[in-house]
């Protein structure tokens, strides 16, 4: 299990301090993570989106940028405010860095007359994450579930993730397509990170208040400029979320949705769906919480072999093939074996939720289908009266 937590309870008062540091203090605080050695990654702009990327300092974070938001629709622009973290989240989620989209797992060689396996090395610098949202990080927690904590242990996973360090921000500038407040996993946060950041940008100045969560976040901080947190600091911070919890009007039944689906297998929305969706994958391409990969072996006319884990959709035809074909065959089934995992039997394997509410399918699904819509419609007409027995998480 990942090593980013909050140990705060464990490890004495201290750690329960919350400072101030500011755009100055923050490039200390990137230094300083360099410093122990950390690759250093944060939000960056490339290509007109907000994605992952190398970090040396502030310069190097979108400052000034913020993104607009829609079903199908994304697109960034410039203000003057200086604000750093001014946005959502992009097409691009840290899933990527633990769990790549490919990913050589061995390679073999013929040498003389004897076959040769080979493992890649699989050495990397410690990885330090700054800007991490909490729907991000609470996608990593619900990928610790599936990829560390089951039979079959991820070891690859396992060791980006037990190294890493994770600086979260808390987001104040949800887009029209976020719904974290509902999943119960953001705009803030109070647990599975390093050091949690919030950005002010008021009358008092440009800041970000810094709560500490793990041993290691206490040693960065103690190395960066701060100075205490104030009532006033602590009030607007709660001001900046609250209004953020408001901005968002999209939003889903974090309590009800599993045995709401679990009822409607057969619902009419699911062809009315199929109708709108070209299969192409996209949602799960950029969600954060998506797992499904598949096994290929290519050779050349050496005889050497390459064995490479890349990443699935249950979208693909494939992805259900058994002997005979696909289970799936149709697109209505795809669409509904891919909402009804992320939302109701997911809970049945790994007990919780398989959502953040990040809306990134809603945004990057090229006809704008929404998650929460459809939800809605089958909400709206479900007319089960058999009950089904209660999903962990879901009362």
């Amino acid at each position: 299990m990942s090593t980013a937590i909050n140990h705060s309870s464990s490890i004495g008062l201290d750690l329960q301090t919350i400072v101030v540091l500011t755009v100055e203090g923050l490039d200390e605080f990137v230094a300083r993570l360099r410093a122990l050695g950390y690759e250093v990654m944060g939000p960056t702009l490339r290509d007109g989106a907000i994605v992952p990327g190398p970090v040396n300092s502030s310069k190097d974070l979108p400052r000034g940028v913020h993104d607009l938001q829609s079903p199908g629709s994304y697109r960034v622009m410039r203000e003057d405010d200086g604000e750093i973290f001014g946005w959502a989240v992009g097409p691009g989620s840290w899933k990527n860095e633990y769990f790549p989209p490919s990913q050589v797992m061995w390679r073999s060689e013929i040498v003389g007359d004897t076959l040769v396996f080979r493992q890649p090395d699989r050495s990397h610098a410690l990885l330090a994450i700054v800007g991490a949202r909490p729907c991000d990080v609470a996608a990593l927690r619900i990928l610790d579930h599936v990829l560390e904590e089951g039979v079959h242990r991820d070891s690859r996973y396992s060791e980006r993730r037990d190294s890493n360090f994770i600086a979260v921000v808390e987001c104040a500038s949800p887009a029209d397509t976020c719904f974290c407040a509902s999943m119960k996993s953001g705009p803030g946060i109070d647990e599975d990170f390093d050091v949690a950041l919030t950005e002010l940008n008021d009358e008092l100045g440009h800041r970000f208040i810094a709560r500490i969560g793990s041993p290691r976040g206490a040693d960065v901080l103690s190395s960066v400029s701060t100075r205490p947190a104030n009532e006033l600091d602590l009030e607007a911070r709660a001001l900046l979320l609250e209004t953020a919890s408001r901005a968002m009007s999209r939003s889903l039944p974090f309590d009800e949705v599993a045995n709401l689906l679990a009822r409607n297998v057969e619902h009419p929305r699911w062809l009315d769906v199929a109708e709108r969706c070209l299969s192409c994958g996209n949602c799960t391409s950029v969600c954060p919480t998506c797992f499904c990969s598949d096994v290929h072996d290519t050779t050349d006319t050496s005889g050497a072999i390459e064995r490479r884990r890349t990443w699935s959709s249950c979208f693909d035809l494939e992805h259900s093939y058994l002997h005979g074909g696909s289970v799936h065959e149709s697109s209505s089934s795809r669409y509904r074996q891919w909402m009804t995992h992320k939302l109701s039997t997911w809970w049945d394997q790994f007990d919780s939720t398989g959502c953040v509410g990040c809306g990134r399918c809603i945004v990057w699904c090229p006809v704008g289908i929404d998650i929460t819509e459809e939800v809605a419609a089958i909400a709206a007409h479900d007319q089960a009266r058999v009950a089904v027995p209660s999903r962990p998480g879901a009362s």
